[in-house]
């Protein structure tokens, strides 16, 4: 599931890459921009638990993004005129990226399952195979 959360990833990338390079007017416009784009992500991801798929580290993750983003996108817009970015506003975004990125690494980290087989030496059967073993034993 990439694709919803991908774009509030790159906004979230660009509003700190803005804020680094001191575009205060871009980074506030990137980050306002964030938080429809988290929400839209969280949104998708609630839906999918209610769906019934296994996404609940997606939706709890991405309700977090979503908090921060809008926490960190509040403090920027609250700085006064000409002021320097509040530390807050950055660990927000950094908090953000990091929340978008434990789905990442649990999967990652996820045991590999391996099949196992039916017994020792023996093959598994086609279901052709067994019919034609149960028409000749009657």
């Amino acid at each position: 599931m990439v694709g919803p959360r991908l774009l509030p990833l790159t906004l979230a990338l660009a509003t700190l890459a803005a804020a680094g390079l001191r575009l205060s007017g871009l980074a506030l416009w990137l980050g306002l921009a964030l938080v429809p784009a988290a929400a839209a992500a969280a949104f998708v991801a609630a839906s999918h638990v209610l769906e019934g798929r296994p996404a609940r580290l997606q939706a709890v993750t991405s309700g977090l993004a979503l908090a921060f983003a809008v926490l960190g996108s509040a403090s920027r817009e609250n700085a006064p005129a000409g002021a320097s970015v509040p530390a807050l506003a950055t660990y927000a975004l950094v908090a953000v990226l990091l929340f978008y990125a434990v789905p990442a690494v649990a999967w990652v980290l996820e045991p590999v399952r391996v099949p196992r087989r039916t017994g020792r030496g023996e093959r598994r059967r086609r279901p052709v195979e067994a019919e034609a073993e149960l028409s000749r034993a009657a």
